[in-house]
């Protein structure tokens, strides 16, 4: 099963990457990989998907469906979500900090060390300081990427945006008024830009909620950018910091020691159905250490607790180590429990 992760965490982010996996019967906890609607790769051998693959290669679908009469988890896998601010002025440094509290890999651009100093002190991941032109020369972009254009001049806007356009991106935003990104959209098609991309630039950036504050207008931005991402529907669930986990070797273990070492006692839980008021989307992830630690989470409070609970069990009893369990925050009960959102939400835990 470690080949599935490294699969993971090695997948084209610029190809459709499905991750399949049967929670019910007694194929329960079989794993299957779909790019570009072929079956790449599956965790049995002529398993359980390759006796369906002609009906696994139609799906489009994300959450649970039915294949061959079994529940099957289908995720849309997204990559690392990745933030390019163009620009490292006073409007940059709240969108950087917000930016990285909402999960973003944050990548500033800015040709002012000094301002530059700045982006690096609001703790950005990666500060490049050099020219627009020559600093987006290093920025692949694909589609999990989000440029924000936040500079200090129509000439640099448009020099931005004049290799942004060209760029694999998710969203594209560019300060400033209708007035000047008008004629900074302008410039970018006469230079040659796809009139169509250009056209959907989100200027001027961000939901309109009357900012006026640098922290305001980094609000209605981030909010903009988090309702791009999530129209996609792709699961973002195995974080790197779940893969490391997953994957790394403890130091000091030898290569022929390192799967067993790596993944005793580890189990990984994924909401794979909801209905109601529940806090987080089909696909959110969270894995348990054998002592307890947690890596991500799927909602926090007592249902988390009781999926907390359930997968120590596992871990600890000769049950299977699969199992599909509901966890239900409505009713009497639960507002007692403090489960103030609601609704229902199917779990799987799988041991890895």
């Amino acid at each position: 099963m470690m080949e599935f992760y490294n699969r993971i965490e090695n997948a084209d982010p610029n190809r459709q990457n499905l991750a399949l996996t049967v929670v019910e019967g007694q194929a329960a906890g079989e794993k299957a990989l779909v790019i570009d609607r072929r079956l790449a790769w599956e965790s049995s051998d002529e398993g359980y998907f390759t006796e369906h693959r002609e009906e696994i290669e139609q799906i489009q679908d994300h959450g649970l469906v039915s294949v061959g009469g079994q529940k099957v988890f289908c995720e849309l896998l997204g990559g690392e979500k990745k933030l390019v601010i163009c620009g490292g002025g006073h409007v940059s440094i709240p969108i950087i900090r917000m930016g990285l509290m909402v999960g973003f890999h944050v990548t500033v651009l800015e040709d002012r060390p000094m301002f530059a100093d700045n982006a690096r002190r609001a703790g950005a991941s990666q500060v490049i300081c050099e020219s627009f032109a020559e600093g987006l020369k290093k920025i692949e972009g694909d589609r999990d990427t989000f440029f924000v254009i936040v500079t200090r001049g129509h000439r640099y806007d448009q020099a931005c945006l004049e290799s942004i356009v060209r760029k694999q991106h998710a969203y594209i935003g560019m300060i400033g008024s209708r007035r000047r990104a008008a004629l900074v959209k302008e410039l970018v098609i006469e230079a040659g830009g796809d009139t169509d991309v250009v056209n959907r630039v989100h200027s001027p950036i961000g939901l309109n909620i009357g900012a006026e504050t640098p922290e305001e207008i980094a609000v209605c931005i981030i909010a903009q950018i988090i309702e791009a991402k999530n129209r996609k529907k792709l699961s973002g669930g195995y974080s790197k910091e779940m893969l490391r986990a997953i994957l790394e070797t403890p130091q000091g273990e030898g290569k022929e020691n390192a799967d067993a070492s790596v993944n005793e006692g580890k189990i990984m839980t994924t909401i794979v159905a909801r209905r109601g008021s529940a806090p987080r989307a089909v696909g959110t992830k969270m894995l348990i250490l054998p002592d307890g630690r947690c890596v991500g989470t799927i909602g926090g409070g007592c249902a988390e607790a009781e999926v907390l609970r359930k997968a120590l069990w596992m871990l600890r009893s000769q049950e299977p180590k699969t199992k599909l369990c509901q966890v239900n925050m409505t009713g009497k009960d639960a507002e007692e429990e403090g489960m103030v959102c609601g609704g229902v939400i199917d779990v799987f835990l799988e041991s890895v």
